[in-house]
């Protein structure tokens, strides 16, 4: 587990630090496939079906599956980096530091010792840095894969607390997942195809005011 812990938070930093969306792709899947093999290595002295299967659907689903689909997404919508984001790069790995400490004072303020400290911190790292996406990149793809990794980390807080949680209720986790992803895909081809750009900060320049009416002429 503490392998999978340190691989979870070089790849957020990782992800921070990236301008290549191509690779934040890969490096969200390789998240997943992380994820899915977390809870087989959890419960190695007490393995049953139920945890091989939430561990083999978690593989396909955020292993592949949808890493699959925001590399189609990617190629339809033909831009291939992040540029201009509202923090550089350089400063979004000086606030990741920041943001793994904060993750590491959450871990020890919960105080809890049948847990793993390392792997509760790295979760944790993953929701702060999934958020710290959301608000610091332009492109709309970017802030669908941020959502991914905020997710993966409330996924991994739920691992390392307790693997007693119902199975039905992560796999309606894993189907909210889906679906929003899907509905992000749709919004993604709408915006490339309307508006050629999946700059999400234009999106603020839109407006329900139409062009002035010629003199004489009423306003609809």
């Amino acid at each position: 587990m503490t392998v999978i812990s340190v691989l979870l938070i070089l790849s957020c930093l990782l992800l921070l630090g990236s301008s290549r969306l191509h690779v934040a792709i890969r490096v969200v899947a390789a998240q997943g496939l992380l994820l899915g093999v977390l809870p087989i290595v959890r419960s190695a002295e007490n393995l049953h079906v139920a945890i091989l299967i939430l561990g083999l659907s978690t593989i396909v689903s955020k292993g592949i599956l949808l890493p699959w689909l925001m590399n189609t997404c990617l190629r339809l919508s033909g831009i291939r980096r992040e540029i201009e984001p509202f923090v550089g790069f350089g400063p979004s790995l000086l606030c990741g530091t920041a943001l793994l400490g904060l993750a590491v004072w959450i871990a020890v303020r919960l105080q809890l010792p049948q847990v793993p400290l390392i792997l509760l911190t790295s979760s944790f790292f993953a929701i702060l840095v999934g958020l710290f996406l959301m608000v610091t990149r332009r492109k709309a793809i970017t802030q669908s894969l941020a959502y991914l990794v905020m997710e993966n980390g409330v996924y991994g807080v739920g691992i390392s607390m307790s693997l007693d949680f119902p199975f039905l209720v992560e796999l309606g986790i894993l189907l909210d997942v889906f679906v929003g992803v899907f509905l992000m895909g749709n919004l993604l081809f709408h915006l490339d195809r309307e508006f050629e750009h999946l700059d999400a900060d234009k999106l603020t320049e839109l407006s329900d005011l139409s062009e002035p009416a010629p003199a004489g002429e009423e306003r609809v």
